[in-house]
């Protein structure tokens, strides 16, 4: 397939409970190339388990599903739910028709009504054995971006000896473990804060709390 410059992968991180995920999540990412990972609500994840992967992927942080979706249609992008549903689509048989962002379910609860409201479409991974309902989130991303790299006609990696060629690290956060900021971002926490302030969500210690305090604050389990 001629499109490999032209298509592109995501993925999109919201409401993953164990947050070490976020690491292992950017290390198939990486080994899959993908494009982005993108943070919808809190900016800051925890890199456990990406063996330094998170410098070979770039970051991209939402404050809320609404702006990844608009972000990504922007990008003539899917949105595709990986997620048992009524029609969803075994994810071997490719049902891709261009750039696709996968949208993966908190690993007990699955896709929220929410998540399931901006997905175009569904695959799931078929299963073989009957020894368990589900696959782990990591598990099964690793699986979906496999597939999608197979059906966009991605370059395999160069190897050497036993391993795969690691390449110079390009990408670095502004602050460890922390997605960039832009000023409209900025912008928005602080307008979060004001508004969270003036319900009395927060006490005024006349302290300023720093954006990472403050989604702190608003996700913290």
């Amino acid at each position: 397939m001629e499109n490999e410059k032209k298509v592109e992968s995501f993925v999109l991180v919201y409401n993953i409970a164990k947050r070490h995920n976020v690491g292992t999540l950017a290390r198939s990412a990486t080994a899959f190339g993908v494009s982005e990972m993108i943070l919808v609500g809190r900016r800051d994840f925890n890199a456990f388990g990406s063996h330094g992967s998170t410098s070979h992927v770039r970051f991209r942080h939402f404050h809320s599903l609404a702006d990844a979706k608009t972000f990504l249609k922007e990008r003539n992008c899917d949105i595709c739910g990986v997620e048992i549903t009524e029609n969803a689509v075994a994810v071997n048989e490719h049902p891709f028709k261009r750039s696709t962002a996968f949208l993966l379910g908190n690993e007990g609860s699955g896709l929220s009504a929410k998540e399931c409201e901006i997905c175009d479409f569904f695959v799931y991974i078929p299963q073989y054995g009957c020894g368990t309902a589900s696959l782990n989130v990591t598990v099964a991303a690793s699986i979906v971006l496999h597939q999608f790299g197979v059906w966009a006609g991605f370059s395999e990696r160069a190897r050497e000896g036993n391993k795969f060629i690691v390449a110079e690290r390009p990408f670095k956060q502004a602050k460890k473990n922390y997605c960039m900021e832009t000023s409209e971002s900025v912008a928005e926490e602080r307008r979060l804060k004001r508004e969270s302030l003036s319900n009395g969500f927060f006490e005024d210690t006349g302290k300023e709390e720093s954006p990472s305090n403050l989604l702190n604050t608003l996700f913290d389990d």
